[in-house]
């Protein structure tokens, strides 16, 4: 809880970013503090550090929105993980943070016995999309939300 402000900010400053490559993916609204201190509190919330500085956040549970259902899941009947608001420090980014910090995800689930990953990438975000799909997640399936057309993914990873 001690980084929230810090993490507040990392997140601020890469809508900034996001904003200037015309990727309308985040506001003021979502993520926003009260979101990332539930995250906190709910112990999803986890944070990849480069010398002692946070280069990379994500929350990861097993919460799917209710859109999800508009999913054709490949693997319904496996346990599986959801990964949320994967964010890179602007500070760190076009470095392989996020192909890493995804790497670290699977590598943690597998540990676990988890066998499939499930996400939503912004249609409108090309770097996220290129990522996803260079480590072998599939689009199975699109959800609407305020900001537009989402991407549902998945991955199997055993």
């Amino acid at each position: 809880m001690e980084d929230l402000e810090f993490i507040n900010q990392l997140f601020l400053k890469a809508i900034i970013e996001m904003n200037r490559k015309e990727i309308p993916q985040w506001d003021e609204l979502y993520p926003n503090k009260e979101v990332l201190s539930n995250d906190i509190e709910e112990n999803q919330l986890f944070v990849g550090e480069i010398d002692s500085q946070i280069c990379s956040v994500f929350v990861l549970n097993q919460e799917a929105d209710k859109q999800y259902v508009n999913g054709n899941w490949k693997y319904p009947d496996s346990p599986f993980y959801v990964i949320h608001r994967l964010c890179v420090n602007p500070d760190f980014q076009n470095q392989g943070i996020g192909t890493r910090t995804l790497q670290y995800i699977e590598n943690l689930l597998l540990k676990k016995g988890i066998e499939a990953i499930r996400l939503d990438a912004f249609s409108l975000n090309p770097y996220a999309l290129k990522m996803y799909k260079s480590l072998g997640y599939n689009i199975v399936g699109e959800a609407h939300w305020r900001k537009g057309k989402f991407y549902l993914m998945e991955k199997y990873i055993i």
